[in-house]
């Protein structure tokens, strides 16, 4: 059995788990710190909700992302921004569209941004954050199958961003 369980990703000079935003997440870890203040912090479970990513964006006057990594095979990408707005993609789209049960009913695209889209907003996102990335390398992230970990994949995705480098 793999990984289950979200990374929570911001900037803040004090301790994102010490935000109201993120108040319903007891247990919360400090993953990694990076510079500039960017945070990564840990919830392992599969249960429970790990907080508001809008009100951490708010809270911080920064970017924020929660990653939700299902059994190590695909994770649930949640971006938002105080100026440029949410969205939401997937990492591991095949494993993704496996679980969602794919060509029984909604589409995987349905739910989350094709990677393109994904990748024009994660520029967005990173752009609000003082980065300047490319869209290439985030496209090459978000078509990704994980090899062999989603879990990879995300802080592939966090090194791509410019926030939190491998």
């Amino acid at each position: 059995m793999g990984y289950w369980g979200y990374f929570v990703v911001g900037r803040g000079e004090r301790p994102l788990a010490e935000l109201a935003a993120l108040a319903g997440a007891p247990g919360l870890s400090l993953r990694q710190e990076a510079p500039d203040g960017w945070q990564v912090w840990e919830y392992p479970s599969g249960e429970g909700d790990v907080g508001n990513m809008h009100e951490l964006a708010h809270q911080t006057g920064a970017p924020a992302l929660f990653g939700y990594v299902m059994d190590s095979e695909c994770a649930v990408v949640e971006a938002a921004g105080p100026e440029s707005g949410a969205w939401t993609t997937c990492l591991g789209r095949d494993a993704m569209a496996n679980r969602l049960g794919a060509g029984e009913g909604l589409a995987l695209e349905d739910y989350f941004l094709e990677p393109r889209d994904a990748a024009e907003r994660a520029v967005a996102w990173a752009a609000e954050a003082g980065h300047t990335v490319a869209v290439e390398p985030l496209l090459d992230v978000f078509g990704a199958d994980p090899d062999p970990l989603a879990e990879n994949l995300f802080f592939r995705l966090l090194d791509r961003l410019a926030v939190v480098p491998l």
